[in-house]
């Protein structure tokens, strides 16, 4: 609640403006230390923000100085619509001739048509994994580890029933019912590709004969014993192919372990060139996003270190001597290059062109070409000079030089503690200056109450002295 003040009722002066006015000048320097006090807030949020621009162009230098970067390779095949490549770890450069002569597949039986919802018959399916041979697969030689798993089917179970239980009992196959205008028909897979995964399915038929085609024996399928109900559309094989004349035969199509460090992902028969060698575009990669980093650090600098003309506006950082430092060292290591790169000396060599204002243009068509020499592009990145560190690869001394600088007593943290420290003493010298404005305020509103009322007082006896003169002067 606002406070009510007499003071200027009697004398006719103004008390509360003037004390007011007074009080304002007295708290000047309280608004001058609190905009300086802004001000360096402002530059304590500057440097946390390179700073962090510092980090990430640090983390971008540290790829560019890590030999995993240097030494990866990348696979490519000359016809991806027949097989697709991976190069992992372990692999080495090469070429690799593919001579794909069949691909590996899933034994594939199907039932003849049924009515739609009608039932089979009642009893028990096997159904045992394993690997078929001879002429119209005549021997059965089952899968090693595996066990025949059996199923019981009621007389009140339909193709989409029967479906069910079989995908449910985890005997290695996939059951599906296909329904056209002729009927449904079960069709059972084997759930993986090759030889080995064949299957057999023997039955015991409630109608008494497991070998004919009616009943539950409509299912069945064990050439072994004569009985092919369901019809084989597709034999369970493996895969065969030659690698630069190596025959290969694996159960999938996903071949690994034929070339140390290779997955040759086999889609169709035929010839492909499989071509492993260095990943140069992860490696160009790696170099446009350090310059990305650089330049969006050497940005952020330079606007907060510039001052404007035209607006008369300064950066944040202007006259900043830490700031205009850091600017110059960062400056100093790009353009000084390194004698350890070979037929590059500089990053302008490999078509990284240092501007006017500070940032990395980069010349696409020069850094494609640099990439054919990656040992010399690799050691101007990375080499070590034991002899003179300031000759390190550029990526070398930008993470080194980061990392100083960011540092627990590095010259950001040091002049970030330092802002800081100036900031917790103008916030002390505003709680002291605040105390003496009051003090200030309580006592020249004392001396102008007090002028207040003796001015009342002397405005009362010269209207008493006026009035007696009227008086007297009427007599």
């Amino acid at each position: 609640m606002a406070s009510i003040t007499s003071a200027g009722l009697g004398s006719g002066l103004d008390v509360e403006s003037i004390v007011t006015k007074l009080v304002s000048l007295e708290k000047q320097p309280i608004t001058d230390l609190q905009a300086r006090t802004d001000t360096i807030k402002t530059q304590i949020s500057e440097y946390g923000k390179i700073k962090s621009a510092f980090s990430a162009m640090r983390d971008a230098a540290a790829k560019l100085a890590n030999p995993t970067t240097w030494s990866a390779l990348t696979a490519t095949s000359s016809d991806t619509t027949m097989a697709t490549v991976i190069a992992g770890a372990g692999s080495g450069a090469g070429s690799y001739a593919l001579d794909v002569a069949n691909l590996a597949s899933a034994q594939s039986l199907s039932s003849k048509g049924f009515a739609n919802n009608a039932t089979v018959g009642s009893g028990s399916m096997t159904i045992e994994l394993g690997q078929w041979s001879g002429t119209n697969n005549s021997t059965f030689t089952s899968k090693n580890g595996a066990t025949p798993v059996s199923i019981s089917i009621a007389s009140t179970d339909t193709l989409a029933n029967i479906r069910d239980k079989i995908n449910a009992s985890g005997a290695g196959v996939l059951a599906s019912v296909v329904t056209d205008a002729t009927g449904s028909r079960l069709v059972i897979r084997s759930r993986d590709t090759g030889e080995a995964n064949g299957f057999r399915i023997t039955t015991a038929d409630d109608d008494g004969n497991g070998s004919d085609a009616d009943g539950l024996s409509a299912l069945a399928y064990d050439p072994t014993a004569s009985i092919s109900s369901m019809t084989q559309n597709t034999a369970a094989r493996n895969a065969n192919l030659t690698i630069n004349g190596l025959a290969i035969s694996s159960a999938s199509n996903n071949i690994e372990g034929a070339v140390d460090g290779l997955t040759i992902n086999l889609l169709k028969t035929g010839q492909s060139t499989v071509t492993v060698g260095q990943d140069k575009d992860s490696v160009k990669k790696a170099i446009n996003d350090f310059v990305t980093s650089y330049n969006s650090l050497m940005t952020l600098m330079r606007n907060d270190t510039k001052y404007d003309d035209a607006n008369k506006t300064a950066g944040a950082l202007q006259g900043d001597s830490t700031a205009v430092g850091l600017q110059s060292q960062l400056r100093n290591i790009t353009a000084a290059g390194s004698t350890l790169g070979g037929k590059f000396g500089r990053l302008s060599d490999l078509g990284l062109d240092i501007g006017a204002d500070g940032t990395i243009k980069v010349n696409d068509t020069k850094l494609t070409s640099a990439l054919g020499s990656m040992s010399d592009l690799k050691n101007l990145f990375m080499g070590v000079d034991t002899a003179n560190p300031n000759n390190n690869g550029i990526a070398t001394r930008w993470r080194a030089f980061a990392d100083q600088v960011t540092g627990f007593d590095g010259s950001i943290t040091t002049r970030t503690t330092g802002l800081q420290s100036r900031v917790t003493a103008n916030n002390k010298r505003v709680d002291e200056l605040n105390d003496r404005a009051a003090a200030y305020e309580k006592r020249v509103r004392a001396q102008y109450t007090a002028l207040d009322t003796q001015m009342a007082k002397l405005n009362d006896m010269q209207s008493y002295v006026n009035k007696i003169t009227s008086m007297l002067g009427s007599s």
